[in-house]
């Protein structure tokens, strides 16, 4: 079954969700306790109370349904156990998050403008309009990257990657190479010697070299080698290999089957993809 499929992973979800809300009622609930029992200590006191307000403010803040606070993700939990679909509900979620968060920026902006004092008058307002933004902000880029995962849902690595190979000696100098990338505008390049891979090198690689060294710096000594080269193949999942690639940071990945590299995942291979399932439909859809 897909990861996106899974309900185990929903509950996983909410668990995690509920964990921030609980803890700062119980940190509300300990400091509301320290400031009754703190007697004459009028410091004490208006510390604990304090802390105990600001805890439970954020309780009740965070279990907003607005994602990506923690009330929108158990908004998206519950809507990906009914769905069976994490991309659709984390669209449902973000659509929600952006729903608060244009609530917060008109209210702010009212409370700014009307000097409402029980609102925090204009200040307190323009922090709440400052919030709104930043959490609609999050709401969108959680619903690109939705959009973006549902989009490659289903498909292949053979499905993502370029049957172009472009490859690079590995004699050859950083400067050179950085004249290569300006010239061909690709970021990773496969390096053989004597028509065996023995490397990647990328944009990145070439750019943890200072400048001034790219001259007398080889190819050779700065590619990630054979040995440590992460690979996939043509059959694994896209989505699988879009999260491996996150995990270990990286941008390019070279695609194997049969002790052969027959393509390349790169940055630009996932972009062209989505913006052809894009296009299509979007003329499917007029």
């Amino acid at each position: 079954a897909r990861i996106s499929r899974d309900p185990s992973r929903a509950i996983e979800e909410f668990n995690i969700a509920v964990a921030g809300p609980i803890s700062s009622f119980l940190l509300a609930g300990g400091f509301g306790l320290v400031a009754r029992g703190a007697g004459s200590n009028a410091v004490l006191h208006t510390l604990a109370g304090s802390l105990a307000w600001i805890n439970f403010s954020l309780a009740v803040f965070n279990l907003v349904p607005g994602f990506p606070l923690d009330g929108g993700r158990i908004f998206r939990a519950i809507i990906w156990g009914v769905t069976k679909d994490f991309s659709r509900s984390t669209r449902i979620a973000a659509r929600s998050g952006q729903v608060v968060a244009y609530g917060m920026i008109a209210l702010g902006a009212m409370t700014a403008v009307t000097n409402y004092l029980p609102l925090g008058g204009t200040i307190g307002g323009m922090w709440l309009a400052f919030i709104g933004w930043f959490l609609l902000t999050a709401a969108r880029q959680s619903r690109a990257q939705a959009d973006a995962r549902g989009a490659l849902e289903g498909l292949r690595v053979a499905d993502i990657m370029t049957p172009e190979l472009p490859t690079i000696g590995r004699e050859i100098s950083l400067e050179d190479y950085a004249r290569e990338i300006m010239r061909t505008g690709r970021r990773a390049h496969l390096v053989v010697a004597h028509e065996q891979l023995v490397g990647l090198m990328t944009a990145e690689a070439l750019h943890s070299v200072p400048n001034q060294d790219w001259d007398v710096t080889s190819v050779q000594a700065v590619m990630l080698p054979k040995d440590k080269l992460h690979w996939a193949a043509p059959e694994e999942p896209a989505l699988s290999l879009l999260d491996r690639m996150r995990t270990i940071g990286m941008q390019q990945m070279p695609v194997i089957a049969g002790g052969n590299v027959v393509g390349i995942v790169t940055r630009d291979s996932i972009l062209r993809v989505l913006q052809a399932r894009h296009e299509v439909g979007s003329v499917a859809g007029r």
